[in-house]
């Protein structure tokens, strides 16, 4: 007999409580952006300016954590994997996971244009290309589309990691903003199992994870484990991770990564063939400063007023019930994991596969002007997607719910190959008017815009023929005058994860996509109005949303999640994948009271 609501809130409230994380620093509401949704609404640039200014808690963090011994360890155990020839894995979830992503990826693409370059450095290019790893909750599947509950299960992280392979030689670098992440724990334990060095990446305090989360406590009070701690205050917007802890995740790892290649290939290159590379050109402390000098141009008027632009057209494509379609060549796996976030974060529907005519399309989506989808995914990842193809044996094994056993994800590589983010004919992005297309260029990407000829150009505009609209996010660090393009002006300096460029575009594309959701109404305050519950993290998040803004106990607000989720089973899917049960919820125990009132008078 299955519970009831009541129930079902009864139980998470006594025997989920290493789930209830209201007491996460990361979960709070920054003083700096309260208001957010009603500045929005006044005006774009208001809205931006308060989320930008959030950024500023991040320098400081940054800057005592390079001069930290964690951080000197972390560096270490990633410089002795690659000089003996071993892998360096990045693990995350989520925004963590899609970073994980982009880390393996940048290095994969900097060795990959390295050997095309320089051919007498082929071999060692095809080393150091397969010498980084990442490993996703869910698999690569979960860089397109969020994978329900996965990252609940420890069992599940830990047969990832083994699926990887994960040796002695090895090391691990786990990232999770909040420190909780179950199956980012489970990818610790099979690293310390295996005798991989670990590192672990985090922003919220040691001593609370400790005292509040067992699963925490166990790996931060491991000796084996070295502690890398990011804590820099809540979110722009409260809860929203992807944000400035995912930023300062993506300095530090990077620059820890770039430091110990540097040093490995000292012993291995001459000065000269260093200089030709474009390796070593900054110390960790000079990329730390020339962040802070990204933030402030980000936020000078002109870029203001241009990103202010920008989220007022896009934000208005959706006003009128249109879609937008990101182009992108180098910098594609930077809109995904902004997009792809986006489902989640504020229930929008997700990407769509060619199995799913019946679903709503994305309201955003991403494209590769000039590859077909297959090319597009080992261009975007450097390999062919990695993904799950575990048995429902193989599920109940790993202790998963008899739900998921039942009816196991499909998830694996055939699956995702139906997403069609390449050249390929998608009438269903142009027949929804009114729409839009975006190329996005970053960095060296604006020579393209001074060829005439450029191949890629010409592909966006043959593939886009058939838009409403075509127009051009420029970031770059010179100005590009044209009535389609929004160009906003920062420096960019290189580096062989390409550092620069994917801080800009993150920070550009989150500001973006937070700012024109929000003028839509899915933010309240500088709360997130219509976060999904996919896992018991976001049970709580939500549960705590609904207690907040409908001025209700959390027990009588966790009874009205469970008794949504449970009515939303009997609605058509098409309903279930853009309404938030916390927002309706919101709206349910609102009705209510204002009958009450209307009664009563």
């Amino acid at each position: 007999m299955s519970k009831t609501p009541v129930e079902l809130a009864d139980d998470f409230i006594q025997n989920e409580t290493q789930f209830h994380l209201g007491f996460l620093i990361t979960e709070q509401s920054h003083p700096r952006t309260r208001g957010l949704s009603q500045a929005l609404a006044r005006d774009s640039k208001e809205g931006v300016r308060m989320l930008l200014s959030v950024d500023d808690d991040l320098p400081p963090v940054i800057e005592k954590t390079l001069k930290s011994e964690n951080f000197k360890k972390l560096e270490q155990s990633i410089e002795t994997t690659l000089a003996n020839g071993g892998r360096v894995h990045f693990s995350g979830c989520g925004a963590t996971g899609r970073l994980s992503i982009l880390l393996d990826s940048s290095n994969r693409r900097f060795w990959r244009e390295a050997a095309e370059k320089f051919p007498e450095l082929k071999d060692l290019a095809a080393r150091f290309f397969e010498q980084t790893n990442a490993v996703m909750t869910g698999g690569d599947f979960a860089l397109i589309r969020s994978v329900e509950s996965f990252e609940d299960f420890q069992p599940f992280g830990y047969q990832q990691m083994l699926d990887a392979n994960i040796s002695p030689n090895d090391c691990l670098v786990a990232i999770s903003e909040g420190g909780e992440t179950s199956s980012v724990i489970g990818t610790i334990h099979a690293a310390l199992d295996t005798g991989a060095k670990t590192n672990f990446l985090f922003n919220n305090p040691s001593e609370l994870m400790c005292e509040h989360t067992e699963r925490s406590r166990e790996v931060i009070q491991d000796e084996r484990v070295n502690v890398v701690n990011l804590t820099t205050g809540p979110m722009g917007i409260a809860g929203s991770t992807r944000m400035q802890a995912t930023t300062i995740e993506m300095i530090i790892a990077g620059i820890a990564y770039e430091t110990a290649m540097t040093n490995v290939l000292k012993t291995l290159l001459s000065a000269e063939q260093l200089e030709k590379l474009g390796v070593g050109k900054y110390t960790p402390e000079e990329i730390a400063a020339k962040f802070s000098v990204l933030l402030e141009q980000l936020r000078t008027d002109e870029n203001v007023k241009m990103l202010g632009a920008y989220i007022d057209f896009e934000s208005g494509i959706y006003a009128n019930k249109g879609l937008t379609t990101y182009f992108a060549d180098q910098y594609l796996i930077d809109i995904f994991t902004d997009t792809t976030e986006r489902a989640p974060t504020f229930k929008t529907p997700p990407f769509r596969s060619t199995l799913e005519p019946e679903l709503p399309p994305a309201w955003a989506f991403v494209k590769d002007a000039i590859r077909p989808s297959r090319q597009a995914w080992m261009h975007l990842l450097g390999h062919e997607p990695r993904c799950l193809e575990w048995t429902p044996e193989d599920y109940r094994r790993l202790h998963a719910t008899e739900a998921i056993c039942e009816n196991p994800p499909i998830i694996n590589r055939e699956r995702t190959y139906t997403f069609m983010i390449g050249n390929e004919p998608d009438p269903s992005r142009y027949e929804v008017k009114p729409n839009l297309a975006i190329a996005l260029l970053v960095g060296d990407e604006y020579a393209y815009l001074q060829d005439p000829d450029n191949s890629w150009m010409a592909a966006f505009n043959a593939e886009t023929e058939n838009y409403d609209y075509r127009k051009i996010v420029i970031i770059a660090d010179k100005k590009f005058d044209h009535p389609d393009a929004f160009s906003i002006v920062v420096d960019i300096p290189k580096t062989p994860l390409d550092l620069f460029g994917h801080l800009a575009s993150k920070l550009v594309l989150n500001n973006i996509s937070s700012a024109a959701l929000g003028k839509l109404g899915r933010l309240n305050s500088n709360w997130m109005a219509h976060v999904d519950a996919s896992n018991k993290k976001l049970i709580d998040r939500s549960v705590r949303l609904v207690s907040e803004l409908a001025g209700v106990d959390y027990r009588t607000a966790c009874i009205e999640i469970f008794k949504t989720m449970e009515e939303m089973k009997s609605w058509p899917e098409t309903r279930r994948k853009v309404i938030s049960p916390a927002a309706y919820a919101i709206e349910q125990i609102q009705a209510r009271k204002a009958a009450q009132g209307e009664a009563q008078g």
